[in-house]
C-alpha cells in the first residue's frame, strides 16, 4: 500500500509564495511519476503539474507557467510545487498523486495517477 500526504497549505495573500511538499512512504521501490492537481469549490478538478520519476519531462498548466515550479526530491520520496505570485484564482485543495504504471509520462489527466492524498487547502486572499 502506498500513501501520499501533502503539506504546506494555508491562507495568504495575493502576491505571496507557498511551497508545497508531498511525501510518499510503503511500497515506494520502483519508479513513479507525480503530479499535483486542485480543486476549487463547484469546479472539477484540475491539472496543475507533473514531473516525471527522473524529472526528465515536466508539464504545467497555462494558468500556472512562470509562477509555479514541480520539483523532486527521489531519495526523500518527496515532491514540491514552489508557488510565487499567488492569486486568489489559485485558491483550491491542492492534491498530490503518484503514477506507477507509466513513470516517464507527465500525464495531464486524474485517471492516469493511482494513488492520492488527502489534499491540503491553500487560500489566497485578495
Amino acid at each position: 500500500q502506498v500513501q501520499v500526504v501533502e503539506s504546506g497549505g494555508g491562507l495568504v495573500q495575493t502576491g505571496d509564495s507557498l511551497r508545497l511538499s508531498c511525501a510518499v512512504s510503503g511500497r515506494t521501490l520502483g519508479s513513479y511519476g507525480m503530479s499535483w492537481f486542485r480543486q476549487a469549490p463547484g469546479k472539477e478538478r484540475e491539472f496543475v503539474a507533473a514531473i516525471s520519476w527522473n524529472g526528465a519531462s515536466i508539464r504545467y498548466a497555462d494558468s500556472v507557467k512562470g509562477r509555479f515550479t514541480i520539483s523532486r526530491d527521489n531519495a526523500k520520496n518527496t515532491m514540491y510545487l514552489q508557488m510565487n505570485s499567488l492569486k486568489p484564482e489559485d485558491t483550491a485543495v491542492y492534491y498530490c498523486a503518484t503514477d506507477f504504471r507509466n513513470p516517464v509520462r507527465a500525464g495531464l489527466n486524474p485517471w492516469e495517477y493511482d494513488y492520492w492524498g488527502q489534499g491540503t487547502q491553500v487560500t489566497v486572499s485578495s
